[in-house]
């Protein structure tokens, strides 16, 4: 299926990019979230002339995902966890679990958003990162302490 892409979509391309996708992808996933046209005359037509328009806003969603990833940096996170010898947790700290912390902490970020390069299975320091955009992420510091008896 040949697509016009309307912003950047991660691991396919840029606005304006015509890419060829597999047709369920491109007919339940790009199209319904308006990700991506059918690429055939008209919509050649009309892509050029709101080129301009949808490329400053894939600008300003850039600028506004680059300070906000600014904000998040300087955020630290604190959680308490029970341990086995003082060190190790009881099994570890989840993506789902740092979500619920960033929206507790007035931020809204999605789970799958999380990236984990190692879990999180010891007390100390740590740190975590966030995609806000698909070229933007965010590195949050998240300090793990052992609960008290």
């Amino acid at each position: 299926m040949q697509l016009i892409l309307l912003e950047r979509v991660e691991g396919l391309g840029n606005v304006g990019d015509e890419v060829n996708v597999r047709a369920g992808y491109g007919r339940n996933f790009l199209l319904p979230q308006g990700k991506a046209s059918v690429a055939d005359a008209g919509n050649r037509k009309t892509f050029e002339r709101r080129r301009a328009q949808l490329e400053a806003k894939q600008a300003t969603v850039l600028e506004t995902a680059k300070a906000e990833a600014a904000k998040l940096s300087e955020l630290t996170l604190e959680v308490v966890r029970a341990t086995s010898d003082g060190t190790h947790l009881y099994g570890s700290v989840t993506t789902h679990e740092l979500a619920e912390l960033m929206n507790e902490n007035g931020q809204s970020i999605e789970r799958r958003n999380i990236l984990l390069d190692e879990q999180i299975k010891t007390v100390g320091d740590h740190s975590f990162r966030v995609r806000l955009h698909p070229d933007v992420t965010a590195e949050i510091s998240i300090k793990v302490e052992s609960e008290k008896h």
